[in-house]
């Protein structure tokens, strides 16, 4: 990060003396706490990483966990690495000090005082002539890095300051006591380790676990059991619990069972392994005789029982269900429920008739027309998806490293349609190898791959059984939908016993399989579907002793379903590829590259590469989605959904489905889902609102118009306090605005003209009523009102959640420069006339516009070189054809107008631009750039100083190659 001495002085000033001292904010010092609403421990060290030249790190406690965090960032780190760590309370694993071997680029020495133990925390990083260092409380965990509160003081210094040299002198004095580290001291280690106890993994991750047998809710599944109460207070019959693999919904269900004490319960499930593992946790949960329990399945005939375990296909015999009577069972459970349209499930729940039936699902959606919630009648007692299983901790975190596939001279690489020898020859087999050793666990592997096609499953095994990984010999097995269930469960015994690194699988494995040992998960094929893809993630989630999070390694080639991974990854059900985008990219909330609790997504530069141009050619919002969306909430609710509705469950973004085509109304109304539609006059106001007003970017005019309806003319005055009554901004600016906007002033000529030129406000002098043809619409057609209520309270919830309520622009979002004219109150949309950037007089405002990496046939008159020196300076050009003495380079050098900097890394990204914030001008120069036919122009150049420094991930995703380069 660059500074001049006098900018770094004035840091210090600022930091150490007084706040209000002038100063760019690059290098004082900063408090890192993980704190919610700032930036993480991670993300510091993060950044820093990617822009020192060496760094030093003394650091008492790693775990394998807290070191997959910055795996990605070490592999990409250009330049030197020391890490001194030890063997202090013996808390460090061997498999961790295996890891820390691997990387080519890092000396890692182990301190071994005789008499001193080892608890520092410090992280120091050089670029000359600056160094920066990071002291505190943070070890390398994953909990101490993201989300633990802890105190680390981040300062600055030169390196002829005497801070530097204190901390090159601490460095060099536990260097003196140090050894590095080799396999032989990690051998040594492995035989003499003598840790102290400490909490199993459960409890260390937070939970608080029984001392004795008897099972007891934690505080979600009393959630559930409430939940499930009411429903039955409230006389239904049956429910469905949506739980993600590996949260304990059996064990939920046995507590449900318990409370609702049965005098006769049947437990169905498709595979017989599940039928006795299903057992033995009701056994836990009621604490009674053997006796009372039983199976039903194959051989084992235990009906009398008072709590019986079936499998599906000895229960629907047809002499077996003959022989039972409907009320025989007075309370039923169906695990797996999501197969209950099967029609042998349909025959169980079809011929009993319970008291109550429970069923059990991790994945409620079908790709047939079934309705699993009308079967259930709409009744969820308890959800909980896998983002939310993995913040409250009931899984282990997951580290996932998107790496791109196998590609022959640069050029061809794997696709849906490659030929089996492409994917088995030898060279992408010594590929896939180099990347387990490069992302993979080192020891103690208990991994399933997923491949494509049944021969590369065979083929890659033999080939891997003949090849070394961390210098031991590979051991694997395919399995397919050939082999046995005796085979299955030989193969699964051999994993869990360690005789085994991989099972190498095509999609036998993606449920109704409990391997809690699994510890590493490699895709080699593409995403067929999110909700698979979650699933076949959802086998190496379940907590188990001494391990401590799945390692997921997933190989992308050129498929076209790949933006289907970041679905699944971020459960982004939103269709809005802008925030899919700031997902895979980092940019969504304070670091994104660590989510759900602590587990992480990376993707190497090709690979994320690839899924954004798969992002960008995939259609995701067409009518035929937003039917399966407006489908999704009808089979689940029992009613067609509002556009509020998909904002407040996180469903489908209510600004594509409400705005995509025209308004909801008219696309409910194209869909066949109601017969009646808007009146064409209807239908412009609608299109206005929901073109204009719904994505609740300033929630201003949505209160204006609120104010409006209920006392349809107000003054400016009364407009004026109902803003301050609603807790937003209120000055003349911005009540103007709102009114201009609703009066259509605001919108340029073509833009009326489609919203029929007929405005919702008449604003003129103080009076502002509202039109009377509106007025009229909204008393008289009970549609049209509760459409223009629904896009109201939409885009006002989501200018209270996803923007500012004050309608000021939000550092990270994106906006286009429509949506910038307005939230700077300016008189009228001059989006097609800002060419780079545009000075307002009347508001003194200069929003500024960049395309990082500009198309390559893009002339030469306009192909700036605009160029980030650092996180927080943008080195920027005005128009060409401009001087120092230009009118409106002027008022930008002397900082007369307020400085607001978009950017976007290409205009495949679309018309929106990432907000970085306010900035002020700095080094203001006139050169020459060369025009169209070769001629020198005119071009003044300066540093724009951001107010906030770029986020890490966002500013390593512009200054990276352009996204569709085609590789």
């Amino acid at each position: 990060m660059s500074s001049s001495p006098t900018s770094f002085r004035a840091d210090l000033e600022f930091g150490f003396i007084n706040n209000a001292h002038p100063a760019l904010e690059i290098h004082d010092p900063r408090l890192i706490a993980n704190f919610e609403d700032e930036r993480t421990m991670l993300a510091a060290i993060t950044n820093e990483l990617r822009t020192c030249n060496s760094f030093q790190f003394s650091i008492a406690f790693i775990t394998p966990s807290g070191l997959a965090l910055l795996k990605n960032e070490f592999l990409k780190f250009k330049g030197r690495g020391t890490i001194i760590t030890s063997r202090y309370l013996d808390f460090n694993e061997p498999s961790m000090f295996r890891e820390l071997l691997n990387f080519k680029n890092i000396d890692v020495h182990i301190y071994q005082h005789p008499n001193v133990g080892f608890h520092a925390k410090g992280y120091v990083f050089e670029k000359s002539p600056m160094l920066t260092a990071i002291v505190g409380s943070s070890n390398l965990t994953d909990q101490a890095l993201v989300s633990n509160q802890e105190w680390n003081l981040r300062f600055s210094t030169q390196t002829s300051g005497n801070i530097a040299i204190q901390l090159e002198s601490a460095i060099a004095r536990q260097l003196d006591f140090s050894v590095p580290l080799t396999e032989s001291w990690i051998r040594q280690y492995e035989a003499t380790r003598r840790p102290q106890v400490r909490p199993s993994v459960a409890s260390f991750a937070g939970e608080v676990l029984p001392l004795e047998d008897t099972i007891t809710p934690n505080s979600m599944q009393k959630e559930a059991l409430n939940s499930l109460a009411e429903l039955c207070e409230l006389g239904a019959r049956k429910a469905i619990i949506v739980s993600a693999t590996g949260t304990g919904k059996t064990i939920l269900a046995a507590l449900a069972a318990k409370e609702a004490n049965p005098k006769k319960l049947l437990f169905v499930v498709h595979r017989e392994q599940i039928a006795s593992k299903a057992l033995e946790e009701f056994q836990k949960v009621f604490q009674l005789p053997d006796s009372e329990f039983g199976r039903f399945s194959g051989a084992r005939r235990e009906i009398d029982r008072r709590f019986v375990f079936a499998t599906i296909q000895t229960l629907t015999q047809p002499a077996v269900l003959e022989s039972l009577p409907r009320d025989y069972f007075d309370y039923i459970i169906i695990d797996e429920s999501h197969h209950s349209a099967a029609e042998s499930f349909r025959k169980i729940i079809d011929h009993f008739d319970p008291e109550f039936l429970l069923g059990l699902t991790a994945t409620p959606e079908r790709t047939d027309k079934f309705n699993i919630f009308e079967l259930y009648d709409y009744n969820v007692a308890y959800e909980i998806r896998l983002q939310r299983a993995l913040e409250e901790k009931m899984l282990v975190p997951f580290h996932y490293f998107g790496v791109a596939d196998y590609t022959v001279n640069n050029s061809t690489t794997i696709t849906e349609t490659s030929n089996l020898a492409f994917l088995v020859c030898d060279e992408r087999v010594r590929f896939v190898i180099e990347k387990l050793e490069m992302y993979g666990l080192p020891q103690d592997v208990r991994g399933l791959m997923f491949c494509s096609r049944k021969e590369e499953a065979h083929e890659l095994s033999r080939l891997f059984n003949q090849s070394n990984v961390f210098g031991k010999p590979l051991r694997t097995l395919a399995l397919t939908g050939d082999d046995s269930r005796e085979d299955r469960e030989r193969a699964v015994a051999l994993l869990e016993n360690g005789e085994l690194d991989y099972i190498i699988t095509v999609d036998i494995f993606n449920e109704g399989i409990d391997i809690p040992c699994l510890n590493q998960i490699v895709m080699l094929r593409a995403t067929q579907s999110s909700i698979i893809f979650t699933q076949q993630l959802g086998r190496g989630l379940r907590k188990f002793e001494g391990k401590d999070h799945l390692r997921v390694i997933d190989f992308i080639g050129n498929y076209s379903n790949n933006f289907l991974i970041p679905i699944a990854l971020f459960g982004d059900n939103s269709r809005n590829k802008d925030n899919i985008r700031k997902k895979i990219i980092g940019t969504d909330g304070r670091d994104r590259k660590a989510i759900s609790g602590v587990s992480s997504v990376n993707f190497d530069e090709i690979a994320e590469s690839r899924i954004l141009m798969s992002l960008a050619k995939a259609t995701l919002n067409g009518k035929f989605q937003f039917k399966t969306d407006i489908l999704t909430y009808l089979h689940r609710h029992g009613t067609l959904p509002r556009l509020i509705d998909f904002a407040r469950f996180d469903l489908v973004d209510p600004v594509l489905i409400g705005s995509s085509y025209h308004n909801y109304w008219s696309l409910l109304s194209s869909l066949k889902f109601v017969e009646s539609t808007p009146s064409p006059r209807q239908k412009h106001f609608l299109d206005f609102l929901s073109s204009e007003l719904l994505n609740g970017k300033r929630p201003h005019e949505l209160l204006v118009l609120k104010r409006l309806l209920v006392e349809n003319d107000s003054s400016r005055s009364d407009l004026r306090n109902t803003l301050s009554d609603f807790d937003t901004s209120d000055d003349e600016s911005v009540v103007e605005s709102a009114l201009r906007v609703l009066s259509y002033k605001f919108i340029t000529g073509a833009q009326r003209k489609r919203f029929g030129e007929n405005p919702i406000v008449i604003s003129e002098g103080e009076n502002n009523p509202l039109n009377k043809e509106f007025a009229e619409d909204y008393a008289n057609s009970s549609e049209f009102r509760t459409h223009v209520d629904d896009i109201i309270e939409t885009g006002l919830f989501l200018a209270r959640h996803r923007y500012s309520w004050n309608g000021s622009l939000v550092v990270g979002e994106r906006y286009s420069r429509k949506d910038v004219c307005r939230l700077l109150n300016w008189q009228g949309n001059n989006e097609s006339t800002i060419y780079g950037y545009k000075r307002d007089r009347a508001t003194a405002s200069c929003p500024i516009f960049v395309t990082y990496h500009k198309d390559e046939n893009v002339d030469a008159s306009v192909s700036y070189g605009d160029k980030f020196k650092d996180p927080r300076t943008l080195h920027w050009f005005t128009r060409s054809r401009r001087t120092l003495s230009s009118d409106e380079v002027v008022d930008i050098v002397t900082n007369s107008v307020e400085i607001h900097v978009f950017v976007k890394k290409d205009d495949a990204e679309g018309t929106d631009f990432f907000y970085l914030g306010q900035a002020v001008s700095t080094n203001a120069a006139q050169t020459t750039m060369p025009g169209n036919k070769g001629e020198m122009l005119n071009v003044v150049n300066m540093d724009l100083i951001l107010e906030h420094e770029v986020e890490p991930d966002l500013f390593n995703y512009f200054e990276t190659s352009s996204n569709l380069t085609g590789k």
